[in-house]
């Protein structure tokens, strides 16, 4: 069945991939794209750390950088949506063009280098959120920092009070040395600070907020092994599981599959899988997962469930199958999980990964 995104698409890939994403903000903001009824299947209901989910598909963090259209996606089908990234001073990024689409691979390569406009920004955005909806603060450190984890102590801060949850994002391979990060000894300081702070928080009266890392699928076996020890001994409440690859497959067919930056879409659909499963087995699924990375229909989305993922994020989907692609991917989810039945998602969860 063709779809009015499917006579639309053509047109819109006439215009440079930035620009046309800054169109579709557009559009959001002006209230051209229609809201749809977010009732979902109750089936696809559940509570992953300590936050009801109506759904499990959410929006992935670099669409809304500055939190500017949470309201409208809200009408998009979306179980959550994650608005970031956010740094505490604004920056313009890495210079244009700096998002390309690989057409015939279905995939998107970006190195915007957390181009957004700050806290304060953000935090105003924030504070007009829906009420009922889940929306996390993704947080990034400003390229010129002399300290990148602090900048992480105070983007949280600023949004943890504004937001259901905050993600500290340290896998983004636009930003030289970020993911350095990611080492047993930086991540220890970095998670060793950030749940001091969170404690700090509580006791002065702030709610209680789940602190979620965003990990690279660019990652050894030792980095994975460390990350798992790091995240259980800290109890970091999730992990976002990944973020864009540096690699380039050799299936890959596109011409401008040569461009620097972090590719995203279905060449990433198996690497992102197998960091999920073993991350999985590394936490003994004592850690709620987000896969993330190449879902772009039910079935993706149901065998990352059954891979270990208690919560799934999409945003490449959206470039090739359109705005209304989470709604889609929920209403067939439930079908697959009744039809293999399963009374609710989370018994779906891990099914086929060994522990």
């Amino acid at each position: 069945m063709v779809s009015i995104y499917d006579i639309a698409r053509p047109l819109l890939f006439m215009f440079d991939a930035e620009k046309a994403h800054n169109l579709s903000l557009l559009a959001l903001k002006s209230g051209m794209l229609p809201r749809i009824d977010n009732i979902f299947d109750p089936i696809l209901s559940s509570e992953v750390f300590g936050l009801h989910f109506l759904n499990p598909i959410g929006l992935a963090a670099g669409y809304d950088k500055n939190a500017e259209v949470i309201s409208a996606l809200s009408g998009l089908g979306f179980g959550f949506v994650e608005a970031g990234s956010i740094t505490p001073k604004p920056q313009p990024g890495n210079p244009k063009p700096r998002i390309f689409r690989l057409t015939q691979d279905e995939a998107v390569i970006n190195r915007l280098g957390f181009n957004n406009q700050g806290l304060e920004t953000a935090a105003r955005n924030f504070d007009k959120r829906p009420m009922g909806l889940v929306v996390g603060a993704n947080l990034g450190a400003n390229k010129d920092s002399t300290d990148r984890i602090a900048d992480y102590v105070i983007g949280m801060e600023k949004l943890a009070p504004r937001a259901s949850y905050v993600t500290v994002n340290i896998s983004s391979p636009n930003t030289p040395g970020l993911r350095a990060l990611q080492g047993r000894a930086e991540l220890e300081d970095l998670l060793g600070r950030v749940v001091e702070k969170r404690q700090s928080m509580i006791d002065t009266g702030e709610a209680f907020f789940p602190i979620l890392l965003k990990i690279a699928p660019d990652l050894t076996d030792t980095d994975k092994a460390d990350i798992a020890a790091s995240v259980l001994e800290h109890d970091i409440d999730g992990l976002i599981i990944s973020n864009t690859t540096i690699t380039r497959a050799n299936s890959l067919q596109d011409p401008q599959q040569t461009e620097t930056g972090g590719l995203s879409g279905q060449p990433l659909k198996n690497i992102s899988l197998g960091v999920l499963k073993e991350m999985y087995q590394a936490t003994q699924g004592n850690v709620p997962l987000v896969g993330v990375g190449g879902i772009q229909d039910a079935e993706d989305a149901y065998t990352r469930i059954r891979a270990g993922a208690s919560l799934l994020q999409l945003y490449t989907a959206m470039v090739y199958k359109g705005p209304y692609v989470a709604a889609e991917i929920a209403k067939e989810l439930a079908e697959m999980l009744r039809k293999d039945n399963f009374a609710n998602i989370k018994d779906a969860v891990g099914v086929d990964t060994p522990l």
